[in-house]
């Protein structure tokens, strides 16, 4: 059987599935449903310095072929994760990454140093796609700069591996995995949603109380392959592929573009095991291959394109 074992920063995962912030809660609400010691890693929800209820309904849409949502963040906070669930997590044989969201850069500065004074976690992932209040709302992921500072100020503060997740909604992702990379992060994630907006022709308004949100689902899977095999052309950190991922072959897929590892998404709300269900289709693709290690199909695409055409599509 082949090994499935992937190295991200300074882990070892026992195998490339994650499962996606926002999409398996913080771990505990899925215990009944799936095994999840088999999957690779789980990211938890955002967490904020403060509990946050996020936007009022409604905040997700189906559409074809994926989702809508405007959640705003809700969460717990990181006071009360830290007391009632990262326990439960530390006795869970996977890896623990957190992720964390932000209004400031003080305020990610503070949620990982609280959380870091704890065990029980493997790694942070970084969500810069958040409102940035100190700077009109902007993101502060569609910011080169800005982003390059928070890896700065974070990768300061803790030996753990620190993870990125960028945004999609910039012209060259690229510039922006160059920049945290050469501020120390160890890995980058990739893709958060993209911008999309749904509308009730009856009612004539968008079906989403904030009028857009974030698109996720099988619908951006071909610009997530494309952001990642982009990114995997520019920096020799781990990258982590997210966007549709709901099979074997979707995961075989980001990683011959030049992902290490994949996280699941918004399949976990059709099937919470889909994940781990994905690990068998692994395993039968590397024994058609006759392939020892996954790790040896990690940016193996053969393409006949050079980076700049994809540039000049944009």
């Amino acid at each position: 059987m082949a090994d499935l074992q992937v190295e991200i920063g300074k882990l070892t995962f026992p195998n490339p599935v994650l499962v996606a912030s926002g999409t398996f809660g913080y771990g505990d609400e899925c215990r009944d449903l799936v095994d999840v010691t088999q999957l690779g890693g789980i990211v938890t929800k955002s967490l904020s310095l403060k509990p946050r209820d996020g936007n009022p309904p409604t905040r997700i849409v189906e559409t074809a072929c994926g989702m809508l949502n405007s959640i705003g963040l809700a969460n717990i906070g990181v006071e009360k994760f830290i007391t009632e669930k990262l326990s439960y997590l530390g006795t869970l044989h996977t890896r623990i990454i957190v992720n964390i969201a932000a209004s400031t850069i003080d305020e990610y500065c503070t949620v990982l140093s609280m959380l870091d004074e704890h065990d029980g976690i493997d790694g942070y992932e970084i969500n810069v796609s958040c409102p940035n209040v100190k700077d009109g709302g902007l993101s502060f992921g569609t910011s080169c700069e800005m982003t390059a500072e928070i890896t700065r100020r974070l990768r300061a503060l803790t030996t753990r591996t620190l993870i990125m997740k960028l945004t999609p909604n910039v012209t060259h992702i690229s510039e922006f995995a160059r920049a945290v990379a050469g501020e120390g992060a160890d890995a980058v994630s990739l893709i958060n949603t993209v911008v999309g907006m749904a509308v009730d022709i009856w009612k004539r308004k968008p079906k989403l109380s904030t009028t857009t949100g974030g698109l996720s689902g099988p619908a951006i899977k071909p610009i997530a392959l494309a952001k990642v095999y982009e990114v995997a052309q520019a920096v020799n950190i781990p990258i982590i592929g997210i966007g549709g991922v709901r099979t074997a072959e979707d995961a075989i897929e980001f990683m011959l573009v030049g992902a290490s590892a994949v996280q699941v998404g918004t399949a976990n709300f059709i099937d919470p095991s889909i994940g781990v269900k994905m690990l068998d289709g692994l395993h039968k693709y590397c024994e058609r291959q006759k392939i020892g290690s996954i790790r040896e199909i990690v940016g193996a695409v053969e393409t006949q394109q050079e980076l700049s055409v994809i540039h000049s599509w944009l």
